[in-house]
């Protein structure tokens, strides 16, 4: 396959060299195409720095990717889907990466997950699509790392479970788009990888720390013990890896609005 590499932890971050090296190694054609700097949380915004009415891109280098066209684009994850769905990165690619994401995007989350934005993004315009993400809270010891000392981080093991995906990937109907959460542990420590739901909340949530006139300050928290058996959340805190076939929005499949407003 030919395959477009993004995130939202920027082009410099540690998990997409990793993951880009994963798909060379596996014969697949690559090239990366990441945000210039961190857009976590970006959801499937389009946005992006445009100059004079075009939005310019520089090719950079990054260790370990002798020969990969690498590209720091000024714009968000989903923005370098749609990018890379209209071919501007040397042809409309495959398939479409993003990660490996600096912590787990799991639960109804992902609706504000960078990496899993530009995979649904690029979904709707049928290509098939794989967001790798790294679960940084699931070892307290590895936990409050700070991003100076992401080479400890099991990177690889997240790597190696996606490249196993590519061949499933690559069969699939057009437009398919996972999701694929991983412990940071080393791969024999990983329990195995399971089909997951969607857990009602996220690893995380959002608290009001503070507020007054005018301001209010907010931290994230995480959450307590409450976990659905079944759940990605669940599941990675067993040990586990999980993946999540997952859709872009559609319509839902039961509920009726009124027909005439008059009558509401």
């Amino acid at each position: 396959m030919r395959i477009v590499v993004t995130n939202d932890d920027g082009v410099g971050a540690p998990g997409i060299r990793h993951l880009a090296q994963v798909v060379r190694a596996a014969g697949h054609d690559v090239v990366v195409a990441a945000p210039h700097a961190e857009v976590s949380g970006a959801g499937a915004a389009l946005s992006a720095t445009v100059e004079g009415g075009r939005l310019l891109y520089e090719a950079v280098e990054l260790d370990g990717l002798a020969g990969v066209p690498v590209y720091s684009v000024p714009a968000s994850p989903a923005y370098i889907a749609v990018l890379a769905g209209l071919g501007a990165f040397g042809g409309r690619p495959d398939a479409l990466l993003s990660g490996i994401n600096r912590g787990a995007n799991a639960g109804h989350a992902v609706l504000h997950s960078g990496t899993v934005g530009a995979v649904l993004t690029g979904a709707t315009d049928g290509l098939r699509g794989l967001a790798v993400s790294l679960d940084i809270l699931g070892d307290p010891a590895l936990n409050a790392l700070p991003a100076a000392d992401d080479a400890r981080r099991c990177w690889p093991t997240a790597a190696a479970i996606a490249a196993g995906l590519l061949d499933w990937l690559a069969a699939a109907p057009e437009g398919t788009a996972l999701n694929l959460n991983v412990p940071d542990r080393p791969l024999e420590a990983v329990a195995g990888l399971r089909p997951a739901t969607l857990a009602p909340f996220g690893q995380v949530q959002m608290t009001l720390v503070e507020s007054g006139t005018g301001f209010v300050r907010t931290a994230l928290k995480e959450r307590g013990a409450e976990r659905v058996p079944g759940s990605d959340v669940a599941l990675l805190a067993e040990g586990y890896a999980t993946v999540t076939a997952v859709l872009p929005p559609v319509r839902h499949p039961t509920l009726a609005p009124p027909e005439d407003w008059r009558r509401s």
